[in-house]
């Protein structure tokens, strides 16, 4: 029997001073089987980092999907902002920024990101469409322990700084941009 994917219901209240973006959205975010609290969690802080009133979460869960696992995009159909997470490879990055107007990949993998960024630094410096930030160990741990299936997020964003508050707990996130 296969396994279902867990539901969450997420309640925000977003207040991004650097993008001067101000709203509150409901979310219901279904968790694969296979993914742990920490990368839904990381899947969470994408959609606050970059919200909007178009921005979704697809079906996708990987890169050997045909979709973002979130993504922005216009009535039309065209991709504005394709959001792909962990340490993708640069013809999977290639085919993003082929399709997407601007590609976010949110890297979150502690002690490997260094050795990814530098095996792949020089051949991702060519796409200008893409930006990548990678997100400290000990931060995606604090988020991890954030998660339940009913969630009320405040989050602040403030010169690059996220701070996000639950009823019981607070984490600061201060994402590294590696590449702009």
């Amino acid at each position: 029997m296969a396994l279902k994917a867990t539901i969450f219901k997420a309640k925000l209240n977003i207040v991004d001073v650097d993008r001067n973006y101000y709203q509150d959205h409901e979310l219901t975010i279904a968790q694969h089987p296979s993914e742990n609290n920490a990368r839904m969690m990381v899947r969470l802080l994408a959609f606050m980092m970059r919200a909007s009133e178009t921005l979704c979460f697809s079906k996708a869960l990987s890169s050997d999907d045909d979709e973002a696992e979130l993504w922005d995009k216009s009535l039309s159909g065209e991709i504005n902002l394709w959001v792909a997470f962990g340490q993708s490879d640069e013809k999977w990055l290639r085919k993003a920024c082929g399709r997407a107007k601007q590609v976010l990949l949110i890297t979150y993998g502690g002690k490997s990101v260094p050795i990814w960024w530098q095996q792949n630094q020089q051949a991702l410096a060519r796409y200008t469409n893409l930006t990548i930030i990678n997100i400290p160990e000990p931060s995606v741990q604090e988020l991890a322990e954030l998660a339940q299936r009913n969630m009320n997020i405040q989050c602040n964003i403030t010169d690059g700084e996220i701070w996000l508050s639950t009823d019981s707990a607070s984490v600061t996130i201060n994402p590294e941009i590696l590449k702009a």
